[in-house]
């Protein structure tokens, strides 16, 4: 079995953003989901797929706006 980096990013995404649901705490809650997102990013790219970007690009803005503009 061969082991594909893209594949891994992709699996450490998932893995992230639902680590991200079990924090109680909404802060942290936002920081391991942005973690998940900005990977999906970078497996988007990889992919070439413009959709998984723009949604991911799109979560990682609101968990931004939401950690350090509307604290």
């Amino acid at each position: 079995m061969e082991i594909n980096p893209t594949e891994i990013i992709g699996y450490l995404a998932s893995l992230f953003v639902l680590l991200s649901f079990f924090n109680k705490d909404l802060r942290k809650l936002r920081i391991v989901n942005s973690v998940g997102c900005a990977l999906f990013v970078a497996y988007g790219v990889l992919l070439g797929s413009i959709p998984i970007i723009i949604t991911n690009v799109a979560i990682l803005l609101v968990n931004g706006y939401y950690l350090f503009i509307k604290k």
